[in-house]
């Protein structure tokens, strides 16, 4: 019998792309590029829900009916931007119109976050169990069934709820030692798709330099910075300017043979599925060149 885990990897295939520079296309556009991704072989288009993003289910959208095949996973839709009937009946109607090919990541986001739409940001973990048994208490129009969900779990709690309410979980901006944490916790049938930066570039400290500036972002937001306190990193690591350690522990950097063997460590960590997240100099850019460069040494 087909686990969660068995039915996903063989939706999401191991390699996905993960990336904030759709919001920022025209919609004809973001298709065209999608399209590219799919014909390079990338299984996933993974797309954020944010300050300034695009709505998450209509950009979905667009992506879906601009490509054939490849899968668009949210990472994630925000469960402050709408109540849990909307939440379920939406990725249900994406997931009827689109067979296979839409994956619903939920997460519980960031306090700072939160109170943008108006929300307080309190008890996350209890939040999300809430939400999810609503979603799956809500009426939903006719026989269509749920869409495939994972949840963005960091934490041991959020972690045993993706193996209980879903079908695994999405970390984000986690090193390779979380993966492995998180296959423990999640146990042998759920599904682990984490997230890895990559700055593709052989000079040491040009590509620390990119990846600082980057990270400084996530380290001010408490939920990612406990997260890696929690795997025993500490301030002579994390306090700015960021140690040369633990920029290599977040951000695979180098040529295409370094990003594979860093996606690898994941696998051989239990990832069932890895999204590499571009980051270039000109952060705005679409990275199509790089992701023709790394596909050839990605997609099996």
């Amino acid at each position: 019998m087909a686990t969660d885990r068995d039915t996903l990897a063989s939706l999401l295939g191991p390699i996905g792309f993960w990336t904030f520079q759709l919001d920022s296309q025209p919609a004809k556009r973001a298709q065209e590029l999608v399209s590219e991704v799919e014909a390079l072989g990338f299984g996933a288009v993974w797309i954020p829900e944010g300050f300034g993003s695009k709505e998450a289910f209509a950009h979905s959208a667009i992506l879906l009916a601009g490509s054939r095949d490849i899968v668009v996973a949210t990472g994630i839709a925000s469960l402050w931007a709408r109540d849990p009937m909307a939440m379920s009946n939406g990725s249900r109607a994406l997931a009827e119109a689109y067979p296979g090919r839409f994956l619903l990541g939920i997460g519980v986001s960031h306090e700072v976050r939160a109170s943008g739409r108006g929300h307080v940001y309190e008890r996350p973990y209890s939040k999300m169990r809430e939400y999810l048994e609503a979603m799956d208490l809500a009426p939903a129009p006719g026989s269509t069934p749920p869409a495939p969900r994972v949840l963005a779990a960091l934490g041991p709690k959020m972690l045993a709820l993706s193996a209980e309410r879903a079908m695994g979980a999405h970390p984000y901006f986690v090193p390779v030692e979380h993966t492995a944490r998180a296959r423990e916790a999640l146990g042998p049938d759920k599904f682990l798709a984490p997230e890895q930066l990559v700055v593709l570039g052989a000079n040491p400290d040009k590509a620390r330099t990119i990846g600082r500036e980057f990270m400084s972002h996530y380290l001010g937001l408490p939920n990612y910075a406990n997260n890696l306190r929690r795997l025993g990193w500490g301030d002579a690591d994390m306090d700015e300017p960021y140690s040369d350690r633990f920029v290599d522990a977040l951000v695979a950097w180098g040529d295409v043979g370094a990003v594979r063997r860093r996606v690898r460590e994941h696998y051989d960590a239990g990832a069932d599925h890895v999204s590499v997240q571009i980051v270039r100099e000109d952060a705005g850019e679409f990275p199509i060149e790089e992701l023709r460069e790394l596909a050839p040494a990605l997609v099996d």
